[in-house]
């Protein structure tokens, strides 16, 4: 899980940024991406894709990865945007932003002399490397995936409370059953992505 890595820091590299993102299959919401730049050779027990863990694991280990990382960066991309540029597009676009946001305990912005991405290429001239099953095989990868899970999960219990009936609290902004029946029921809200739901919604008509 740390080849990669290793082979940088062999190279001489200080600074190693990995970068994940989450909800990009979601129905609502923003997609939301985080960089993150950990010690070298440092591991976190139990860090893996945080699709793979329950959510009191991944809010155990956002804790241990927000304390020791070096500089951690969230970039956020809107459901209005990614109707007009497409999801793979925003997606980029919330990975660049957490790149440029990387900042460190005392709010220094770093920046890093290489990154790793989930299975993308960001615009940047900073030399990168979009990894296959990057969540899977990059341990810093994995660790931005957590952070950007937990930090997205906030938003959803944040948004429920302002956009009731979705239950985007319990699915996080999917296309559950009962979202896509709240959707035909009430309509669309606001932060629903109308590129994502218009299949549904001709189902109404």
């Amino acid at each position: 899980m740390f080849e990669i890595e290793r082979r940088l820091y062999d190279e001489g590299h200080r600074f190693v940024a990995c970068i994940d993102e989450v909800g990009r299959g979601c129905l609502f919401g923003d997609v939301v991406a985080c960089a993150i730049i950990l010690p070298q050779r440092y591991t976190i027990d139990g860090v893996r894709d945080s699709k793979k863990l329950s959510p009191s694991k991944r809010e155990k280990l956002n804790g241990y990865i927000l304390h020791d990382s070096i500089a951690v960066g969230l970039g956020r991309i809107t459901p209005a945007v990614i109707d007009r540029v497409n999801i793979k597009e925003a997606t980029r676009l919330a990975m660049k932003q957490a790149l440029d946001n990387l900042t460190d305990k005392d709010g220094k912005r770093i920046i890093p002399s290489y990154v790793l991405i989930d299975a993308e290429r960001i615009q940047t001239d900073i030399p990168q490397l979009g990894v296959i099953d990057g969540d899977n095989i990059v341990h810093g990868i994995s660790a931005a995936s957590i952070v950007a899970k937990v930090f997205r999960d906030s938003l959803c219990i944040s948004w429920d409370k302002a956009y009731s009936g979705y239950d985007i609290a319990g699915n996080k902004g999917y296309g559950t059953a009962k979202h896509i029946q709240a959707l035909l029921e009430i309509g669309p809200a606001e932060l629903h992505r109308k590129s994502f739901i218009s299949k549904i919604m001709e189902g109404k008509k």
